[in-house]
């Protein structure tokens, strides 16, 4: 099963990626988990995207492309794969086609203006990964998972946000029509508990 997993930012795209991943025993492919890895471990690829990226530009999508059928070809991703965060726009959707066409892509789709109360109320934890909201863990500085200090990431405000959606509008939500038109698309009612998301979500994958 090869799936790919849409929503602008705060729509629950991280948490749903965990929940899929574990249950259909399917590899959670982040391409800014892969650009920190190749960085980290001074891979070739990581090499060059380092030294984009190092002059304040975005990650090419000929590189980006290259990263992550790089990935695909691991042997964890024979049986299938979840991809989140890519493609990022039509040109890096044409690519996969080319190469690991997606069966099934799952848009989670919220209504925008809950978007910032969703991205400005979350807090990450640095050392286990964990990402939780403030609805639900309350103001606290502790990470419920592991201990460890809480943090609040510094592209999770309201300018930031607005930014971040402009973009997922220009180059993103194109590809809900590309795939639309090619009959993969399924659109999930994200303004529902992440319980229910999820539920949606495994009945249409069976």
């Amino acid at each position: 099963m090869k799936l790919i997993l849409l929503g602008a930012p705060g729509s629950g795209k991280g948490t749903q990626a965990a929940y899929i991943s574990d249950k259909y025993d399917l590899p959670h492919i982040s391409t800014g988990d892969l650009f920190r890895e190749n960085i980290k471990n001074e891979t070739p690829l990581g090499k060059k995207i380092k030294s984009v990226m190092s002059t304040g530009q975005l990650c090419p999508d000929d590189l980006t492309v290259e990263l992550v059928k790089d990935r695909l070809e691991e042997a964890d991703c024979k049986s299938g794969y979840l991809l989140d965060g890519f493609p990022r726009d039509i040109p890096q959707a044409v690519a996969l086609d080319e190469f690991a066409s997606p069966d099934v892509v799952i848009e989670i789709k919220v209504d925008l203006a809950k978007v910032e109360h969703r991205i400005t109320g979350r807090r990450s934890c640095l050392s286990c990964g964990g990402s939780f909201h403030v609805d639900f863990i309350g103001n606290v500085s502790k990470c419920p998972k592991c201990g460890d200090e809480l943090v609040i990431r510094k592209d999770d405000n309201p300018i930031t946000v607005k930014e971040r959606l402009e973009v997922y509008e220009n180059q993103t939500a194109p590809l809900i029509d590309y795939y639309k038109k090619q009959g993969k698309l399924v659109v999930i009612n994200g303004d529902q508990s992440i319980e229910n998301v999820f539920s949606d979500i495994v009945k249409v994958l069976g």
